[in-house]
């Protein structure tokens, strides 16, 4: 790793102190990705200003660092946290089970799951489907970027299962989903980043924060191959409930855990 020059560390320093005064935890950081956006001068001030008011990082460079790779994140389209890294990886683990798999990352936002699976596997045919139209051509973006095989990968707008070709049905190996998972009571309490900026759609999920998932499952098993795997993300709290709605539609469920992410999901799968 090389060193920051002297200069440059002096020149940061105004900005790590508006950051940190701002509230942000990694400002040494934050004000080194805004200074390679713009080095000096007023188009920087004007960069600084967006990130101590609030808005997230990623908005205003464009991109979201998810698994080592840089995903195309344009303002309003949900913004993939890290501990989603966990839901990918499981659902890459089931992806691996099938020789030549059928991916369906539902809610896909920027396609993160997608993409990480889309990026690990040579032979793998994904669809990604989103309600948002900036979330859908976000996750086209990085597919094209990242997938062995772009052609392979496809991309729906619209409701949940609403725009997918009838074709697919019990044909999906593994439908990975980090489907909203927020109760609306809870909205007031998230980050400001997140509850000013962030789409809604992309939080809210009614009263329990099990709306979304509830959907999902409910139709999960038409879509699912013979031995399939629903993988959703949820939380800590929600699990044992986010387990019961896949196991009241006949998926055998299990909760899987990782400390180092911080990060829970639930596993479903459709029965021989």
């Amino acid at each position: 790793m090389t060193s920051t020059p002297a200069s440059a560390s002096e020149e940061a320093k105004p900005i790590v102190a508006l950051l940190r005064a701002a509230g942000c935890v990694f400002a040494e950081e934050e004000a080194a990705l805004l200074r390679a956006e713009a080095p000096t001068g007023p188009d920087l001030d004007t960069l600084v200003a967006r990130r101590v008011a609030g808005e997230p990082l990623e908005y205003i460079v464009g991109w979201a660092d998810f698994g080592g790779r840089r995903l195309s994140v344009t303002s309003g389209v949900f913004v993939p946290r890290h501990r989603s890294e966990f839901l990918a990886m499981r659902a890459l683990d089931c992806a691996r089970a099938s020789a030549d798999p059928v991916v369906l990352d539902l809610c896909c936002g920027a396609g993160a799951a997608a993409v990480t699976l889309a990026a690990a596997l040579d032979r793998v045919t994904v669809h990604a489907a989103d309600i948002d139209p900036a979330a859908v051509a976000c996750s086209r973006r990085n597919l094209a970027e990242y997938a062995w095989h772009p052609e392979a990968c496809h991309t729906w707008l619209g409701d949940l299962y609403a725009p997918l070709p009838t074709s697919l049905r019990g044909r999906v190996d593994v439908l990975v989903t980090n489907a909203p998972y927020v109760p609306t009571d809870e909205i007031a309490l998230m980050p400001t980043e997140a509850r000013l900026y962030e789409a809604p759609a992309a939080l809210d999920s009614g009263e329990d924060g099990l709306a979304l998932q509830r959907r999902v499952a409910t139709d999960a098993p038409s879509w699912l191959s013979p031995g399939g795997s629903l993988v959703i993300e949820t939380s800590a709290r929600q699990a044992e409930r986010t387990r019961d709605l896949l196991a009241a539609v006949g998926l055998l469920a299990r909760i899987e855990r990782s400390e180092e992410w911080d990060a829970t999901v639930v596993i479903g799968i459709r029965q021989l």
